[in-house]
């Protein structure tokens, strides 16, 4: 069924590599869409009155998943056990939620001499999302073979006993206010995740989206299920859909600040 248990070829352990991320970003998607059934429905709504066979098939494509991924796991050397948060005091907090701002700042400032605006055929694949006024302000920059560097507040927020980091140099996309960078080159998914945190940060202004990324990593206790990131990894599926449908981002970034739902 396998090739080989070995891959020594680098051409094969690029692709397999490539692989194993399209399939983590996939996962982090769907992640993501049964985060926001969690947050708005108990299991027994769910049970009761969602479509029976779509639950059944849905549970039995995440137990597939589980037993492959765990059994995957146990085989990796070194795995981290799971980590328990700290519960930090409210000037803890405020310092996490400055120090954030701070280094999004910064960065910005770092990349943009490196940037460069969004060409023709990029700008007509995203303009029946977002406005012309946010794409023709937006730069991205690629890092071909290089990878954004771990933010250094990362020591001090380990320092509280904040473990689960976002792992920066993994992420196909780093977006730094309105200048988004990629980890080796341009993607559809990237450029389109990247963009929707554009437009949370010019909606919410860049503290109240620190603000709420901190809270709700804390709560959250993963990135991906932060609700910024869900929005983003939700939005970026809907664009690649088969046979995409035009929405308005910033419609629906305002529609999420007003209900409440980062």
């Amino acid at each position: 069924m396998y090739p080989s248990d070995s891959l020594s070829d680098r051409t094969s352990l690029v692709q397999l590599n490539s692989e194993v991320r399209n399939a983590h970003l996939e996962l982090l998607s769907a992640h993501c869409a049964t985060h926001q059934l969690r947050i708005h429905y108990s299991p027994d709504q769910l049970a009761r009155f969602g479509q029976a066979e779509v639950l059944r098939k849905s549970a039995e494509a995440a137990g597939a998943l589980y037993d492959f991924y765990s059994g995957i796991a146990k085989k990796i050397p070194g795995a981290a056990p799971h980590e328990v948060f700290p519960k930090l005091t409210p000037v803890q907090i405020a310092q996490g939620i400055e120090l954030v701002a701070s280094h999004l700042r910064a960065q910005r400032e770092l990349y943009l001499p490196l940037a460069r605006p969004l060409n023709r055929k990029q700008l007509e694949m995203l303009s029946p999302y977002f406005s012309a006024e946010c794409l023709e302000r937006i730069r991205v920059v690629e890092l071909h073979g290089a990878r954004v560097a771990v933010p250094d507040f990362y020591a001090e927020a380990r320092a509280m006993g904040v473990e689960n980091l976002p792992q920066i140099s993994h992420l196909e996309s780093v977006t730094f206010l309105d200048v988004i960078v990629f980890n080796e080159t341009f993607t559809d998914r990237g450029m389109f995740h990247g963009l929707v945190h554009c437009v949370q940060i010019k909606v919410l202004g860049l503290e109240r989206y620190a603000e709420l990324w901190v809270r709700g990593f804390l709560r959250t206790k993963t990135h991906y299920t932060v609700p910024l990131e869900v929005q983003a990894f939700s939005q970026a599926s809907r664009f690649l859909r088969p046979v995409p449908e035009p929405f308005s981002v910033e419609d629906d970034v305002r529609q999420w600040a007003a209900d409440n739902r980062y």
